[in-house]
């Protein structure tokens, strides 16, 4: 430990304090009349009872800690570095002396008066150090002035937020008050804070206080707590923010950083994933390993998770090179501690993703790199011929002629039964993944899910620039639904799937229940601070080529099965039968060559050979 100028100082206030405690005692057990006799053992035992104490104390790192941080774990270890070093002394009396000479009441009254005496210390220090707060206790007119502002939730976040606010003089707010669904909570003291009442009297409230702001102070709050608590802050009529899920920090620490407007996402109301982080950790750590579209949405999402399990190396593929760059920058900012190589190629093109392999030798693959807006890929389907179906085939060959140890294959619900081209292509990258999985040593296996809020062709981030733009927000029918699911949440779903996989499994994550579309609209015209209809517009245009009502994530035939994990399903069957590994190397090859004639309606009929439950948008009806 390093000695600083603090240590002496506090180092210094203890001995005066314990030197105190130990005279006190004697004055108060002899009513401050002190015979000789007793003042010798005094004098006499003074210096050795203090030297144990201090011995204890650095025991129990009363030293190391930082003063302006003090708390109760720090005043558990006062209390056990007193208890253990008083026990020691009488312990020490009674062998020495059998405590003749030493009336036994003084150890007693001595060990109060040093805990009393040393926790208040370092309260007082901190009091001092702590942002000029302890001015405040004197003077309730210095006490920071600035927002108006009041705390949606008196629980274990609030008390953070509270702290966090005073703590940082930079922060212009001046807190008034909780607010909280729990009524027994209603007039208690939260750090000297009153909480008001309850959230549903919230426009009373902020009336009767000339309330600025509000800040919504529930971590886990569920979506449909969410949207009623915003509902109350716009009747409010004040400005709102909110703090993410602890989930979404890393570290789990809230902090005065991460408040935020309320997002759409906060609607959702997705509870925390819970990571098996041993396991996930056995197949990352020290491993080399690839993602392919490592600058997309959920691709740069991976990179940076991957990232936290310390591997040996992450290799970061993307044919976009802005994509490339944005991704390369933030593993230098975030991950400059992990070796990590941008490698600007395309999987269309086996001989290079060979050489990739052969340079950078991966352990594990994750394979992102796919086109997944519909209606663009519908009007070009031999784009998902090429860089879907024939790029992720390049990329399963040379992985399993590599031996590598593991391939996680990123799919999609639009996999299940689908009605446009994205969905059959990626349905037919799932049974390139199968005709792989048990005849090498890799493990293959696919994870499959819905969409993600804020990815790449996302309807939220279209929405807003509607909304930006006045309107019209564009819907395509008013009863289109779909799964969502944040990127990070997926993202750790994708890499827990990634440790379960034994070879051949296609893994379906837990999507909850399927959201409209047009809702979405509708909250996020009010979180803009809108109301849907009378200030901006909903237009209803119709399915677009290849568009589902509902999405769907088995396929008729497939059974699901649990796993050891509640968000993540397996298919315990293969679906309907398909083509041997020789048979769909032959459909592929033919469907390349209908690519490369931009044949689309043979592309179409060929992708209906090889995906039976393949329905064209045109077909239907």
């Amino acid at each position: 430990m390093r000695w600083n100028k603090n240590f002496w100082v506090m180092l210094t206030g203890d001995v005066f304090l314990l030197v105190a405690a130990y005279v006190l005692s004697y004055l108060l057990r002899f009513e401050f009349s002190l015979s000789t006799i007793d003042l010798a053992v005094l004098k006499k035992s003074i210096i050795p009872i203090v030297a144990c104490k201090l011995i204890f104390f650095y025991w129990f790192k009363l030293y190391r800690g930082m003063w302006r941080y003090t708390s109760i774990s720090d005043l558990i270890n006062i209390i056990k570095a007193t208890l253990v070093s008083s026990a020691t002394i009488i312990a020490g009396i009674l062998i020495l002396f059998r405590f003749q000479g030493f009336p036994r009441s003084i150890f007693i009254i001595d060990a109060v008066l040093t805990l009393i005496f040393i926790s208040g210390f370092r309260l007082i220090v901190r009091l001092c150090l702590s942002s000029n707060n302890y001015r405040n206790i004197f003077n309730k007119n210095l006490e920071k002035k600035g927002l108006r502002l009041i705390i949606i939730g008196a629980g274990d976040a609030g008390e953070k937020m509270l702290r966090e606010i005073r703590d940082n003089a930079r922060l212009k707010y001046e807190i008034v008050g909780f607010l909280d669904d729990d009524s027994n909570k209603a007039g208690l003291l939260i750090h000297g804070v009153p909480v008001l009442g309850l959230i549903a009297e919230a426009k009373e409230i902020v009336d009767r206080e000339n309330i600025e702001e509000i800040l919504i102070a529930i971590s886990f709050a569920t979506g449909k707590q969410m949207k009623r608590i915003v509902e109350i802050c716009k009747q409010a009529k004040v400005k709102y923010k909110t703090i993410p899920g602890v989930g979404e920090l890393i570290d789990g620490r809230v902090t005065i950083k991460s408040i935020r407007d309320v997002s759409y996402v906060d609607l959702l109301g997705r509870e925390p994933v819970h990571l098996e982080k041993e396991k996930i950790g056995q197949y990352l750590k020290g491993k080399r390993v690839l993602v392919t579209g490592g600058g997309g949405s959920i691709g740069s999402e991976l990179c940076r998770q991957i990232a936290h399990y310390n591997p040996a190396c992450l290799i970061i593929l993307d044919r976009t090179e802005k994509n490339l760059y944005d991704i390369e920058m933030d593993m230098w900012r975030d991950f400059s501690y992990i070796k990590y190589i941008p490698v600007l190629g395309d999987i269309r093109h086996k001989v290079e993703i060979e050489g990739i392999f052969k340079k950078y030798i991966p352990d594990v693959v994750f394979h992102a790199a796919a086109y997944k807006h519909v209606p663009m890929i519908e009007t070009n389907p031999w784009e998902a011929v090429y860089n879907n179906i024939l790029g992720t085939r390049n990329v399963i060959e040379t992985a399993h002629d590599s031996e590598i140890e593991r391939f996680v294959l990123v799919s999609t619900d639009k996999a299940v039964n689908p009605t446009n081209v994205m969905g059959a292509s990626k349905r037919v990258t799932e049974l390139i993944m199968q005709a792989h999985a048990n005849s090498g040593a890799t493990k293959f296996m696919a994870v499959r899910f819905g969409n993600v809020v804020g990815s790449s062709g996302s309807v939220i981030p279209f929405f807003k620039k509607q909304i930006e733009r006045g309107g019209p927000v564009t819907v395509t029918h008013p009863e289109v639904t779909r799964y969502f699911m944040t990127i990070p949440e997926s993202v750790q779903l994708i890499l827990q799937a990634g440790a379960m996989g034994e070879g051949g499994e296609i893994f379906v994550l837990d999507m909850g229940t399927q959201v409209k579309i047009v809702d979405i609209a509708r909250d996020l015209i009010r979180l803009s601070g809108f109301e849907p209809e009378r200030d901006i517009e909903i237009k209803f245009i119709g399915l677009r080529p290849g568009e589902k009502l509902y999405e769907e994530l088995i396929v008729v035939g497939e059974e699901i099965d649990q796993t050891g994990h509640d968000k993540i399903l397996i298919l315990n069957h293969r679906g309907p039968d398909y083509l041997p590994k020789s048979d769909l190397d032959k459909k592929i090859s033919e469907l390349v060559k209908l690519a490369d004639d931009r044949d689309a309606e043979g592309i179409k009929s060929k992708l209906k050979e090889i995906v039976p439950e393949y329905m064209p948008f045109e077909r239907r009806g």
